[in-house]
């Protein structure tokens, strides 16, 4: 319940749980009404994401998950506590696969290369910019390119709208884009404390893509975002916090009870 007090109490124990509608209206006006002011972490040169930030309507949030929202969870856990190796085939394929889905038809001469710097990589190694994504964001960016796939060439190519002469880099905007949502969601807590998180593993429990989802309709929001504003490579952070409370308003939406029922999902194309 959402009280006079400001803080939201909420157990759930059932895969199907809902959350009362005075709760989420209430949350989603105070978010719309708030800019959000967290600190940031940075992930390449001048790049920055936005941080969590534990706000008071969250601090005392209490969720039960069921057995088969614990495994959803820690499946997902599993996968972001994977670190990037340069040594590990597996790994190395997957950057592989995502060259040639992002350039079909022409050749990657080396994992270590000058052609990396196309697709927005800081230098010619590409597992330097994954320290503050991990596996994970490679995965997030490979998923959207296969599944999106005129979505993500899109914001590759930059082909949308009156660019900025200096533009984000695509690929290490990406890294910022998983970061940013493994911190808004707090994702990594044994269960969830924040109710943007407790609402996720909801639709996480209904389909364990949905993190998956979400980045790519936070790659594309943010990219919409970035037209909007008529931004340049330096109000980066500025367009990531628009970007996340965009996020945030959404899922707290009573009408989403699937990944899917995003209003911004319907800015991705295949």
């Amino acid at each position: 319940m959402y009280t006079s007090r400001g803080y939201v109490t909420w157990r759930a124990s059932c895969k199907g749980a809902t959350l009362h509608r005075k709760t989420r209206s209430a949350l989603a006006n105070a978010l719309s009404a708030e800019v959000v002011t967290g600190s940031t972490a940075w992930i390449g040169r001048g790049l920055s994401c936005v941080c969590a930030q534990r706000r008071e309507s969250d601090a005392r949030l209490s969720f039960d998950m069921t057995p088969s929202q614990e495994e959803c969870l820690q499946r997902l856990q599993n996968r972001i506590d994977v670190s990037y190796d340069s040594t590990n085939k597996d790994h190395q394929d997957a950057l592989k696969s995502l060259w040639y889905a992002s350039f079909p038809g022409t050749e990657l001469l080396d994992l270590i290369s000058d052609q990396w710097k196309e697709m927005g990589w800081q230098g010619k190694d590409p597992s330097t910019d994954f320290r503050g994504g991990g596996f994970i964001s490679l995965e997030n960016l490979l998923f959207f390119a296969k599944n999106f796939p005129r979505s993500f060439q899109e914001l590759l190519k930059k082909q949308n709208g009156n660019r900025a002469l200096w533009e984000y880099p695509f690929a290490v905007a990406g890294v910022n884009i998983t970061f940013m949502l493994i911190q808004m969601l707090d994702l990594q807590a044994a269960k969830p404390r924040t109710l943007l998180g407790a609402i996720f593993l909801k639709l996480l429990s209904e389909n364990e893509r949905a993190f998956d989802i979400l980045y790519c309709i936070a790659f594309k929001l943010m990219d919409q975002q970035w037209l909007s504003m008529h931004a340049s490579y330096m109000d980066f952070n500025t367009v990531m916090k628009a970007t996340r409370r965009q996020l945030e308003q959404e899922l707290l939406m009573e009408d989403v009870q699937r990944i899917e029922d995003m209003p911004s999902y319907r800015l991705l194309s295949r």
